[in-house]
């Protein structure tokens, strides 16, 4: 080694200490938004690329955020504001010297601005996905929304909107209103209105104005004509997460103010806890103190993004570790096919290899025509070095080099990285990827890829993908098929609807089919690989009965791969395919189907798969999600199934349920859920979700998806009625799918730590109810829940533990002393099944033992909650906490609330002044007419 060549680590070991010294806060900036100094910096809007341009967008998204970061500081109590904010432009509008994007994409953006199709109604919401106290996916927000002052009547306005729906998308918490259930019968025996706190008022309103109670409720049903109106002006000062509209609403409710008695949920969610206890738990509030003194933090500044053109690097390693397992095979099956199939038209695309040292294969070249897909394919590599080091650090410098040809700069850029060897040394280059302005993908083959490379993903806002040394496993092209633009234009992006791949014996078949429904079918591609020997016999059958045989594929010996592309729009229905192994040995076939939109403005269905985490440590299980939609839509009563490949044993199948049990939180909002704990062994998991959907009903939603700002129909002002004009509809009618539905997708991977060698003892408790109703019927309460497992939600309990208590406080604080309920008798079922179970609460609560501290005769509420026991007495968590009204006297009726006495009282005093005016007026009427007939009397005797 030459002096010159020896200088070169040295200079290169100064640069990094330099740019450590230089920007101590880099690796910090890869998290992308974070709470520094009470201030959340690098929040990210995003404009959906359907977006129509309008210049006058930007102004209202900068008023909205800097209104909500004043109101939030305040209700926080000077704890957190909005301190930066980036906005993302569409590449759709025109150009206007915006700053260029580096690692900031709309499907990383925690604030999502969209209106086509898809967006339901005008109505803000945020999709919530995991249970209380934990963070939800994004906020989302029309144009018209943010344009139209006209909603801000029955909204609020734009920041304290934001701040709503902000403290779901944050700290986890719920809605403190439900429109299902818009009244309730507290522990007083009145009828009360859900809402929080206790002390907002407001009138019942009938057809013809201001009425009593009883004139609106009929056996605990509102009457048809009849609604509650609140007043606008209010003295109440909470609560943000029930009406953020009122202007008096400036905090939210906490442990003095919550109404614990309110069917919503909140209350069930996050066991009766208030909304201000749930956020001074979290995180942001356990690292920050209160801003001392009395002025106000500054203003948001706001940062304009845009991006440019598309350009995509393929740096893949050819040590001779690629040699094991078919690795460089499997890699360039499914490097060909997103190439030749899956990037999208006008991408820049380069390629770049590393063994021991970095190599640049092919430089940048716009994807324009097959010719071009073509050529970049040639220069996939086709051999491995002899080197068993490899270098991820030298391969990613060479990617960086080839993405920064095009404009000097690296940023905007994507990186898929491919790596089989234990580098060590990764971490070296983490603080050149992160100033680079790169997203790198990382996809990690067998087991001794280094952990580093996922967190080179995760700093650099990419996705990690892990494919398993066997013959059969798809999750090579499934990460490939996973990989998009991170623009968010689902027509432009190609779906998967199929992936399977089986070791076939000798001599048999492989035989399925695939459903191509009418919302794809442009650019339709099937992809048939193998591992050894010739291509098996094929044969794809369309819904009209024609057959393509293995002749009509484009086949190449060499990858071992056969393409077939479907001109025009693919015929909805059912295709199916029949891969015969004319071979005399085992062989491994795989088949892979993609499509894209056939319909211009409506929006396929799609699914996104994810795991809660990271990773996560022995014996706690693994939440695995699916959302399954069509726009911001969901679809239910899909079949979603979950397939998880570790690195050695056999894959895991599971069956995802959108049924708000378990690990799925709210029922039918097309969010499908399940407890993954089958765990054999440390190391890597693979995850994919396939969802299919027979032809029939595909979605029935009431209302728009996620947790929403309530809309105010309207308020009463001194005494008068004003109402606000009518919301749009977001919910949409039963939808008729007539050729079914088939998705597949990677959910990326995940790491299992501290699995124990051999044989364990049971430590999987059956996991937590959270849908417990409690409903009096006649002199009994019955109880409603969805079954457990033995192991959180899988297999069938042994027992159920029930207890009541009149207090509340009691039953939440110290369930092991509330009143046990002999449940013996009843027997839990499998998990997923709905259980009742009847009781008669006069049993344990007449006696005066029972009463509570505190307490009332006049209390007329239990509160119930229940736990599931296994086989070997591990214990759930507590449910949530349902309460029932006790039996009432056969002729007593509801005790009015304070709202409705004083209207009652009025219409009562009105009525009896009217009653005295009446008799003046009659007694002054006879008093006249008897003077009038004495004074004719009068006059007769003078004539």
């Amino acid at each position: 080694m030459t002096p010159r060549d020896s200088a070169g680590p040295v200079r290169s070991l100064k640069f990094v200490t330099l740019l450590v010294a230089l920007s101590p806060d880099l690796l910090r900036r890869g998290a992308g938004l974070q709470l520094r100094d009470n201030g959340y910096e690098e929040l990210l809007v995003a404009l959906h690329p359907q977006v129509s341009e309008d210049p006058s967008l930007i102004p209202h998204v900068k008023e909205m955020i800097t209104e909500a970061s004043f109101y939030l500081f305040n209700a926080t109590k000077r704890r957190v504001f909005f301190r930066s904010v980036k906005i993302l432009i569409p590449a759709t509008w025109t150009a206007n010297n915006y700053s260029k994007v580096k690692q900031e994409s709309y499907e990383k953006a925690q604030v999502l601005v969209t209106d086509w199709h898809a967006a339901p109604g005008d109505s803000p919401h945020t999709l919530q996905y995991r249970g209380c106290g934990q963070e939800g996916k994004y906020i989302h927000f029309t144009p018209d929304f943010l344009l139209k002052d006209a909603l801000t009547a029955g909204y609020g306005s734009r920041g304290r909107v934001f701040v709503h729906e902000w403290a779901h998308l944050r700290w986890g918490v719920f809605d403190e209103y439900n429109r299902e259930k818009p009244f309730y019968i507290n522990g007083q025996n009145q009828v009360k209105v859900t809402r929080c706190s206790s002390d907002i008022t407001g009138v019942f309103v009938c057809e013809k104005g201001p009425c009593p109670q009883e004139n609106c409720i009929i056996s605990k049903l509102f009457k048809e004509g009849c609604m509650f109106l609140f007043n606008s002006t209010q003295h109440a000062t909470a609560s943000i997460m029930f009406m953020q509209s009122l202007s008096s609403v400036v905090e939210f409710c906490n442990a003095s103010t919550h109404n614990q008695e309110a069917p919503n949920l909140q209350n069930q969610l996050c066991s009766l806890r208030s909304a201000w206890d749930v956020i001074t738990a979290s995180g942001d509030f356990q690292h920050s103190e209160p801003m001392k003194g009395t002025e106000l933090p500054p203003p948001p500044t706001f940062t304009l993004l845009q991006a440019g053109d598309r350009v995509v690097c393929l740096v893949l390693d050819v040590s001779s570790r690629m040699a094991e397992a078919d690795r460089l095979l499997r890699l360039q099956q499914a490097a060909e096919f997103y190439l030749t199939h899956m990037v999208e038209s006008h991408t820049f695309v380069g390629i770049a290899s590393f063994s021991g040292k970095g190599e640049i294969r092919a430089q940048l070249r716009q994807m324009n025509s097959d010719d071009d897909r073509k050529l970049l394919v040639s220069y996939l590599p086709t051999a491995v070095s002899a080197e068993a080091e490899a270098s991820v650090c030298s391969g990613l410098k060479k990617g960086f080099e080839v993405v920064e040809k095009l404009k000097g700069k690296a940023f905007g850029s994507v990186v898929i990285l491919v790596a089989s060897g234990g580098d060590e040394r990764i971490s070296d280059c983490f603080l050149a990827a992160l100033s680079s302005g790169s997203t790198v993908h990382t996809i990690a083959l067998g087991s001794s890829a280094v952990d580093s490379l996922e967190e080179l993903a995760r700093r650099t806002g990419g996705l990690k993908f892990f494919v398993p040394d066997k013959s059969n496993s798809t999750s090579m092209i499934d990460a490939f098929s996973r990989i998009s633009s991170g623009t968010g234009d689902v027509f432009q992006q190609h779906i998967q609807l199929e992936s399977a791949g089986e070791t076939v014996k000798a001599h048999h078949q492989l035989t399925n089919s695939v459903t191509v429904d009418d919302g794809v079918g442009n650019d339709t591609a099937f992809l048939v690989t193998w591992q050894t020997g010739g291509p098996p016999e094929m044969v794809l059958r369309d819904p009209n009965g024609k057959k393509y045989h293995t002749d009509d594929f484009v086949t190449s010996l060499a990858l071992q791969t056969a393409r077939l592309w479907i001109p025009g729009t693919a015929q909805p229905g059912l295709w199916t395919y029949t891969l015969n192994n004319s071979h005399h040995s085992p062989q491994a076939l795989k088949v892979t189907v993609t499509s894209r939109a056939s319909l211009p403005a409506v929006p396929p269905a799609t699914v996104e798969a994810f795991v809660e985490r990271d990773s996560t440590r022995f014996p706690h299980p693994m939440m695995i999600y699916a959302i399954v939609r069509r726009g911001f839509y969901p679809i239910l009563n899909a079949t979603v199934t979950a397939t998880v490949e570790p690195e050695a044993a056999d894959p895991v199948t599971l069956r995802l349920l959108d049924n708000g049990a378990g690990a799925d939180v709210i029922k039918n909002d097309g969010i499908y859920s399940r407890y993954f704990f089958s765990f054999a062994g440390n190391g890597r998991y693979s995850l994919k979700v396939h969802v299919s959907h027979p032809p029939s009903v595909r979605a029935a939603t009431r209302s728009g998806p996620g947790s929403h700002a309530m809309y105010v129909p309207g308020y009463i002002t001194n005494g008068n009625i004003q109402m606000n004009a009518p919301r749009k509809p977001v919910g949409r009618s039963e939808e008729e799918q007539k050729w079914g539905l088939s998705r597949a997708t990677s959910g990326g991977s995940f790491s299992v730590l501290g699995v124990p060698a051999g044989p364990h003892p049971d430590m999987f408790p059956p996991c937590k109810i959270i849908d417990l109703e409690a409903v009096k019927v006649e002199e009994e309460v019955a109880l409603s829940w969805t079954a457990p497992g033995e192991d959180f939600d899988q297999g069938q309990a042994k027992s159920y533990e029930i207890r009541i208590s009149k207090s509340l406080q009691n039953i939440q604080d110290d369930f092991n002393s509330a009143i046990l309920v002999n449940s013996s008798k009843l027997k839990p079922q499998q998990a997923g099944t709905k259980e009742t179970f009847t009781f008669s609460p006069e049993l344990f609560t007449n006696g005066p033992e029972h009463q509570a501290d505190g307490e009332t005769q006049g209390r007329h509420r239990i509160y119930v909650a229940i736990r599931a026991v296994d086989r070997n007495a591990l214990r759930s968590a507590v449910s949530n906490i349902a309460q029932a009204s006790l039996s009432i006297p056969p002729n007593s009726t509801p005790v009015l609330a304070r709202d409705d006495l004083i209207l009652k009282g009025v219409l009562t005093a009105i009525s009896f002044i009217g009653i005295i005016c009446l008799t003046i007026v009659i007694i002054h009427c006879t008093l006249n007419r008897k003077k009038r007939a004495d004074k004719r009397g009068n006059e007769t005797k003078l004539l």
